[in-house]
């Protein structure tokens, strides 16, 4: 049996949220995987995030969904609708343990969306998650998930 790769908790902070958009910050999530601070932001041109940054949103989400995370902690990857209806969805996903994402498929329709879908397992059961991104200047938002 392999072994996990050791990984570093740290605390993410947690952004009020203001209009479309997430815009301060507010108190840590305890336990939960850090996304990276930086917002998904896209270098040259019809560029998208690494794939590792995806992974990250998409574990986030799923541990939202979970009841793990509270969803004021990606507030800030969202659009204001999204988080509205990641909210509205509260705990989704039946878990007794922290879920753990698989690798991103990632596709993109059309220049400046992305959809991708991850394997999310969460110990007996696994779901499906699929997100949609879209870019918003030089920030990629969640404008949509589902879970199944």
């Amino acid at each position: 049996m392999s072994s996990l790769p050791h990984v570093h908790v740290t605390p993410a902070p947690e952004p009020a949220y203001d209009g479309d958009r997430a815009t301060s910050a507010a108190p840590a999530t305890q336990g939960a995987l850090a996304l990276d601070p930086r917002p998904l932001v896209w270098g040259p041109p019809g560029a998208t995030p690494d794939e590792r940054r995806l992974r990250l949103l998409g574990q986030a989400l799923a541990e939202v969904l979970t009841g793990r995370r509270p969803p004021e902690s990606v507030a800030d990857r969202l659009t204001g609708q999204a988080y509205r209806e990641l909210r509205r969805a509260g705990r989704m996903i039946e878990s007794k343990r922290t879920p753990f994402a698989g690798s991103p498929r990632v596709t993109e329709p059309r220049d400046g969306v992305i959809e991708m879908c991850l394997l999310v397992h969460c110990g007996e059961r696994a779901h499906v998650l699929a997100v949609r991104l879209e870019r918003r200047g030089v920030q990629w938002l969640c404008t949509d998930f589902e879970t199944a």
